[in-house]
């Protein structure tokens, strides 16, 4: 989850699974899955970098491999 903050200053937490694009319109627009829009106030690169946080601590995330480590892909 991530939090982020409406318009109007109040807090809202959304799962990031459900995100399906993020938007500068020029407030910055998430679109949901289910086609709800929600207008926030951190940028669309604040954004991305509260995702990819979240992806990695829910293990979504795939890190790169370090040159020359073996490793099989799953």
């Amino acid at each position: 989850m991530i939090t982020l903050t409406k318009l109007n200053n109040q807090k809202l937490t959304i799962n990031a699974v459900y995100i399906e694009r993020v938007e500068e319109l020029p407030d910055t627009t998430i679109t949901l899955v289910n086609n709800k829009k929600v207008f926030v106030k951190e940028s669309g690169k604040e954004v991305k970098q509260l995702v990819t946080a979240f992806y990695k601590e829910i293990g979504l995330f795939r890190f790169p491999q370090e040159v020359g480590e073996q490793g099989h892909e799953f």
